[in-house]
């Protein structure tokens, strides 16, 4: 039991760096932090992605909805009965005779 003291009480002190093979410690240390960096700084990444995309999805969405609305109002603007209205505010109005169809005929 003693012998488990010592070596917890040891560990707790850091001697495990100041002993002998404390560079073969050192090293493994030294690799690990390096490796939770390189951890925290893609999981950041990928965090900072996904709410880029996430950003990006919203503003798809509301230019999608802009795009429908735009053209259910060209819809509108186009049918004949507000065509005919508008024209009748200008003073338009429809004509009374038909269209006539000319014919071209080139001779050579």
């Amino acid at each position: 039991m003693a012998k488990v003291k010592k070596g917890v009480y040891d560990f707790l002190r850091g001697s495990f760096l100041t002993d002998e093979s404390a560079f073969k410690n050192w090293r493994i240390i030294i690799f690990l932090v390096l490796l939770m960096l390189i951890m925290i700084y893609s999981a950041h990444s990928s965090e900072k992605k996904v709410f880029e995309i996430s950003e990006l999805n919203k503003r798809k969405r509301e230019l999608r909805a802009e795009y429908v609305d735009t053209g259910t109002i060209l819809m509108r603007m186009k049918m004949e009965s507000s065509v005919r209205e508008k024209a009748k505010a200008r003073g338009l109005k429809p004509s009374e005779t038909p269209p006539k169809k000319i014919k071209v005929t080139i001779k050579d």
